[in-house]
Protein backbone atom coordinates (compact mmCIF):
# COMPACT_ATOMS: atom_id res chain seq x y z
CA UNK A 1 0.00 0.00 0.00
CA UNK A 2 1.26 3.50 -0.72
CA UNK A 3 1.41 6.18 2.11
CA UNK A 4 -1.81 8.13 1.84
CA UNK A 5 0.06 11.52 1.83
CA UNK A 6 2.71 11.60 -0.42
CA UNK A 7 2.43 8.01 -2.31
CA UNK A 8 5.92 6.22 -1.35
CA UNK A 9 5.73 3.09 0.29
CA UNK A 10 4.16 2.18 3.28
CA UNK A 11 5.35 1.33 6.62
CA UNK A 12 2.43 1.46 9.03
CA UNK A 13 -1.46 1.78 9.05
CA UNK A 14 -3.03 3.37 11.82
CA UNK A 15 -4.72 1.45 14.04
CA UNK A 16 -7.11 3.95 14.53
CA UNK A 17 -7.92 5.01 11.55
CA UNK A 18 -6.50 2.62 8.80
CA UNK A 19 -4.36 5.15 7.01
CA UNK A 20 -1.21 3.98 5.49
CA UNK A 21 2.21 6.36 6.22
CA UNK A 22 5.44 6.03 5.11
CA UNK A 23 8.22 6.37 7.40
CA UNK A 24 8.52 10.01 7.13
CA UNK A 25 5.12 10.93 7.26
CA UNK A 26 4.55 8.66 10.45
CA UNK A 27 7.38 10.32 12.02
CA UNK A 28 6.17 13.33 11.25
CA UNK A 29 2.94 12.29 12.91
CA UNK A 30 3.92 10.74 16.02
CA UNK A 31 6.40 14.58 16.61
CA UNK A 32 3.13 16.04 16.30
CA UNK A 33 0.64 14.08 18.38
CA UNK A 34 3.13 14.47 20.68
CA UNK A 35 3.62 17.79 20.25
CA UNK A 36 0.05 18.73 20.79
CA UNK A 37 -0.18 16.36 23.71
CA UNK A 38 2.46 18.53 25.74
CA UNK A 39 0.76 21.63 24.34
CA UNK A 40 -3.12 20.70 25.09
CA UNK A 41 -2.22 19.45 28.55
CA UNK A 42 0.45 21.80 29.24
CA UNK A 43 2.46 19.15 30.35
CA UNK A 44 5.87 21.41 30.38
CA UNK A 45 6.79 24.62 31.53
CA UNK A 46 9.92 26.89 30.24
CA UNK A 47 11.38 26.18 33.84
CA UNK A 48 10.96 23.14 34.42
CA UNK A 49 13.74 20.32 34.62
CA UNK A 50 12.38 17.15 32.68
CA UNK A 51 13.28 13.53 33.84
CA UNK A 52 12.87 10.76 31.70
CA UNK A 53 12.11 7.38 33.66
CA UNK A 54 13.86 4.98 31.39
CA UNK A 55 13.97 1.29 31.04
CA UNK A 56 15.37 1.26 27.72
CA UNK A 57 12.58 -0.56 26.63
CA UNK A 58 11.02 0.55 23.49
CA UNK A 59 8.24 3.23 25.69
CA UNK A 60 10.96 4.96 27.67
CA UNK A 61 13.76 5.12 24.76
CA UNK A 62 10.83 6.75 22.51
CA UNK A 63 10.01 9.18 25.04
CA UNK A 64 13.77 9.96 25.43
CA UNK A 65 14.43 10.34 21.61
CA UNK A 66 11.27 12.66 20.77
CA UNK A 67 11.22 14.59 24.10
CA UNK A 68 15.09 15.18 23.17
CA UNK A 69 14.38 16.51 19.59
CA UNK A 70 11.73 18.59 20.80
CA UNK A 71 13.18 20.21 23.98
CA UNK A 72 16.81 21.12 23.19
CA UNK A 73 16.31 23.84 21.64
CA UNK A 74 14.28 25.37 24.13
CA UNK A 75 17.17 25.33 26.38
CA UNK A 76 14.77 22.74 29.02
CA UNK A 77 16.83 20.61 30.95
CA UNK A 78 16.41 16.69 30.29
CA UNK A 79 18.29 13.81 32.29
CA UNK A 80 17.38 10.21 32.29
CA UNK A 81 16.72 7.68 35.70
CA UNK A 82 17.12 4.36 35.25
CA UNK A 83 16.47 1.81 38.10
CA UNK A 84 18.09 -1.32 37.87
CA UNK A 85 15.24 -4.07 39.75
CA UNK A 86 17.54 -7.50 39.51
CA UNK A 87 15.82 -9.25 37.40
CA UNK A 88 18.07 -11.83 35.97
CA UNK A 89 18.19 -12.24 32.41
CA UNK A 90 15.75 -9.24 31.96
CA UNK A 91 16.95 -5.69 32.65
CA UNK A 92 19.79 -4.54 29.92
CA UNK A 93 20.94 -0.70 29.74
CA UNK A 94 23.62 -1.00 27.83
CA UNK A 95 21.59 0.41 25.19
CA UNK A 96 20.29 3.18 27.17
CA UNK A 97 24.00 4.19 28.47
CA UNK A 98 25.02 4.71 24.37
CA UNK A 99 22.12 6.45 23.40
CA UNK A 100 22.28 8.98 26.60
CA UNK A 101 26.16 9.27 26.02
CA UNK A 102 25.79 9.63 22.20
CA UNK A 103 23.28 12.98 22.58
CA UNK A 104 24.96 13.85 25.70
CA UNK A 105 21.51 13.22 27.99
CA UNK A 106 22.89 12.76 31.70
CA UNK A 107 21.86 9.14 33.02
CA UNK A 108 21.54 8.30 36.78
CA UNK A 109 20.99 4.82 37.52
CA UNK A 110 20.19 3.22 40.66
CA UNK A 111 19.42 -0.24 41.52
CA UNK A 112 17.42 -2.33 43.97
CA UNK A 113 20.35 -4.24 45.21
CA UNK A 114 22.50 -0.84 46.56
CA UNK A 115 19.28 0.67 47.83
CA UNK A 116 17.41 -2.07 49.46
CA UNK A 117 19.82 -4.52 49.81
CA UNK A 118 18.46 -7.18 48.10
CA UNK A 119 17.68 -7.54 44.03
CA UNK A 120 14.14 -8.39 43.28
CA UNK A 121 14.99 -11.97 42.62
CA UNK A 122 15.83 -12.04 46.16
CA UNK A 123 13.45 -10.55 47.58
CA UNK A 124 10.78 -12.70 45.62
CA UNK A 125 12.66 -15.49 47.43
CA UNK A 126 11.41 -14.20 50.78
CA UNK A 127 8.33 -13.60 50.53
CA UNK A 128 4.99 -14.43 49.02
CA UNK A 129 4.11 -10.66 47.96
CA UNK A 130 3.26 -10.55 43.89
CA UNK A 131 6.49 -9.38 41.71
CA UNK A 132 4.27 -6.13 40.65
CA UNK A 133 2.83 -5.22 44.22
CA UNK A 134 7.12 -5.26 45.38
CA UNK A 135 8.51 -3.34 42.27
CA UNK A 136 6.24 -1.25 41.51
CA UNK A 137 6.11 0.61 45.01
CA UNK A 138 9.72 0.54 45.31
CA UNK A 139 10.31 1.64 41.69
CA UNK A 140 7.63 4.80 42.36
CA UNK A 141 9.51 5.12 45.96
CA UNK A 142 12.63 5.36 43.62
CA UNK A 143 11.68 7.57 41.27
CA UNK A 144 10.14 10.26 43.53
CA UNK A 145 13.26 10.16 45.93
CA UNK A 146 15.61 10.47 43.54
CA UNK A 147 14.12 13.02 40.92
CA UNK A 148 13.78 15.60 44.19
CA UNK A 149 17.60 15.18 44.70
CA UNK A 150 17.87 15.59 41.50
CA UNK A 151 16.14 19.04 41.21
CA UNK A 152 13.74 17.44 38.59
CA UNK A 153 10.40 19.13 38.15
CA UNK A 154 8.47 16.61 36.30
CA UNK A 155 8.95 13.31 35.35
CA UNK A 156 8.09 11.43 32.09
CA UNK A 157 6.82 8.27 31.75
CA UNK A 158 6.51 6.32 28.87
CA UNK A 159 2.77 5.12 29.42
CA UNK A 160 0.88 4.82 26.27
CA UNK A 161 -2.76 4.67 24.92
CA UNK A 162 -2.87 1.18 25.27
CA UNK A 163 -1.33 1.45 29.19
CA UNK A 164 -3.73 4.24 29.62
CA UNK A 165 -6.87 1.44 28.73
CA UNK A 166 -5.85 -1.33 31.01
CA UNK A 167 -5.72 1.03 34.16
CA UNK A 168 -8.87 2.59 33.50
CA UNK A 169 -10.47 -0.70 33.29
CA UNK A 170 -8.54 -2.21 36.49
CA UNK A 171 -9.69 0.81 38.43
CA UNK A 172 -13.25 0.23 36.84
CA UNK A 173 -13.49 -3.72 37.90
CA UNK A 174 -11.63 -3.00 41.32
CA UNK A 175 -14.02 -0.19 42.47
CA UNK A 176 -10.92 1.91 42.80
CA UNK A 177 -12.32 5.02 41.15
CA UNK A 178 -10.49 7.65 43.08
CA UNK A 179 -6.99 6.35 41.51
CA UNK A 180 -9.16 6.79 38.44
CA UNK A 181 -9.32 10.76 39.21
CA UNK A 182 -5.49 10.75 39.22
CA UNK A 183 -4.80 9.41 36.05
CA UNK A 184 -4.32 11.81 32.34
CA UNK A 185 -1.51 12.79 30.76
CA UNK A 186 -0.08 14.56 33.73
CA UNK A 187 -0.76 12.86 36.88
CA UNK A 188 -2.34 14.25 40.45
CA UNK A 189 -5.00 16.03 41.46
CA UNK A 190 -3.21 18.78 43.34
CA UNK A 191 0.39 19.61 43.43
CA UNK A 192 2.72 19.07 46.43
CA UNK A 193 6.36 19.76 45.94
CA UNK A 194 7.14 15.96 48.12
CA UNK A 195 5.68 14.68 44.80
CA UNK A 196 6.93 15.03 41.41
CA UNK A 197 4.19 15.05 38.72
CA UNK A 198 4.28 12.55 36.22
CA UNK A 199 3.59 13.52 32.22
CA UNK A 200 2.76 11.00 30.20
CA UNK A 201 3.90 12.63 26.58
CA UNK A 202 2.67 9.32 24.65
CA UNK A 203 -0.37 9.22 26.19
CA UNK A 204 -2.59 9.21 22.99
CA UNK A 205 -0.37 6.77 20.62
CA UNK A 206 -0.82 3.17 21.22
CA UNK A 207 1.80 0.37 21.77
CA UNK A 208 1.45 -0.63 18.01
CA UNK A 209 2.48 2.92 16.91
CA UNK A 210 5.40 3.27 19.49
CA UNK A 211 6.84 -0.13 18.74
CA UNK A 212 6.92 1.11 14.67
CA UNK A 213 8.73 4.34 15.98
CA UNK A 214 11.23 2.58 17.49
CA UNK A 215 12.00 0.22 14.87
CA UNK A 216 11.98 2.68 12.53
CA UNK A 217 14.51 4.92 14.43
CA UNK A 218 16.54 2.12 15.70
CA UNK A 219 15.75 3.07 19.21
CA UNK A 220 15.72 -0.32 20.63
CA UNK A 221 17.67 -3.76 19.09
CA UNK A 222 15.52 -6.34 21.15
CA UNK A 223 12.50 -6.63 23.40
CA UNK A 224 12.46 -8.62 26.22
CA UNK A 225 8.93 -8.57 28.45
CA UNK A 226 9.78 -8.63 31.98
CA UNK A 227 9.21 -12.58 32.97
CA UNK A 228 6.94 -11.73 36.13
CA UNK A 229 4.55 -9.76 33.88
CA UNK A 230 2.70 -13.03 33.27
CA UNK A 231 1.53 -13.87 36.61
CA UNK A 232 -0.12 -10.37 36.78
CA UNK A 233 -3.50 -9.01 36.63
CA UNK A 234 -2.64 -6.51 34.09
CA UNK A 235 -1.21 -8.88 31.83
CA UNK A 236 -4.39 -10.92 31.71
CA UNK A 237 -6.21 -7.93 30.99
CA UNK A 238 -4.14 -6.72 28.29
CA UNK A 239 -4.08 -9.85 26.67
CA UNK A 240 -8.60 -9.91 26.92
CA UNK A 241 -8.18 -6.35 25.53
CA UNK A 242 -6.06 -6.76 22.73
CA UNK A 243 -8.75 -9.90 21.73
CA UNK A 244 -11.54 -7.15 21.66
CA UNK A 245 -9.46 -4.42 19.71
CA UNK A 246 -9.04 -7.36 17.19
CA UNK A 247 -12.70 -8.37 16.72
CA UNK A 248 -14.07 -4.19 16.94
CA UNK A 249 -10.71 -1.98 16.38
CA UNK A 250 -10.91 1.59 18.12
CA UNK A 251 -12.13 0.23 21.42
CA UNK A 252 -9.16 1.52 23.34
CA UNK A 253 -9.11 4.57 21.49
CA UNK A 254 -12.95 5.03 22.62
CA UNK A 255 -11.92 4.01 26.26
CA UNK A 256 -9.82 6.71 26.75
CA UNK A 257 -11.11 9.25 25.03
CA UNK A 258 -14.39 8.44 26.94
CA UNK A 259 -12.83 8.38 30.05
CA UNK A 260 -11.01 11.97 29.17
CA UNK A 261 -14.51 13.45 29.36
CA UNK A 262 -15.96 12.25 32.37
CA UNK A 263 -11.95 13.11 34.02
CA UNK A 264 -13.06 16.42 35.11
CA UNK A 265 -16.23 15.47 37.00
CA UNK A 266 -14.51 12.41 38.76
CA UNK A 267 -11.86 14.95 39.54
CA UNK A 268 -14.55 17.61 41.26
CA UNK A 269 -15.82 15.32 43.32
CA UNK A 270 -13.02 13.62 44.50
CA UNK A 271 -12.86 13.19 48.23
CA UNK A 272 -9.62 14.69 48.38
CA UNK A 273 -7.57 13.41 51.68
CA UNK A 274 -4.78 15.21 53.59
CA UNK A 275 -1.34 14.17 52.14
CA UNK A 276 0.73 12.89 54.75
CA UNK A 277 4.21 12.25 55.85
CA UNK A 278 5.59 8.86 56.26
CA UNK A 279 7.56 8.98 60.00
CA UNK A 280 10.17 6.77 58.39
CA UNK A 281 11.32 8.25 55.13
CA UNK A 282 9.21 11.60 55.27
CA UNK A 283 7.69 10.60 51.70
CA UNK A 284 4.21 11.63 51.04
CA UNK A 285 1.94 9.03 51.71
CA UNK A 286 -2.06 8.91 52.66
CA UNK A 287 -1.25 6.94 56.03
CA UNK A 288 1.11 7.54 58.90
CA UNK A 289 4.22 5.05 57.37
CA UNK A 290 4.57 4.55 53.21
CA UNK A 291 4.07 1.43 51.29
CA UNK A 292 7.38 1.55 50.70
CA UNK A 293 8.69 1.25 54.23
CA UNK A 294 6.06 -1.11 55.19
CA UNK A 295 7.56 -3.19 52.40
CA UNK A 296 10.58 -2.80 53.39
CA UNK A 297 9.64 -3.79 57.10
CA UNK A 298 8.21 -6.88 55.95
CA UNK A 299 11.04 -8.00 53.96
CA UNK A 300 13.58 -6.87 56.63
CA UNK A 301 15.81 -4.80 54.27
CA UNK A 302 16.44 -1.52 56.04
CA UNK A 303 17.90 -1.67 60.09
Amino acid sequence: MSCKICEKNSVINLPNSNIYQCRKCFNRYFEKKVRKTIRIYKLIDKKDVIGIAASGGKDSMSTLYILNKILKHQNIKLMALAIDEGIEGYRNLAFLKNFCKENKIPLHTFSYKKEFGHTLDKMLKITKEKPCSICGVFRRYLLNTKAKKLGITKLATGHNLDDEAQTILMNQFRRNISASARLGPITGVIQDERFIRRIKPLYFLTEREIAAFAFLNNLKDEYVECPNAAVSYRCNLRDWLNEIEAKYPGTKHSIVNSFMEIQPILRKHLDLKKIKTCKICAEPCSQDICQACKLADKLKLLN
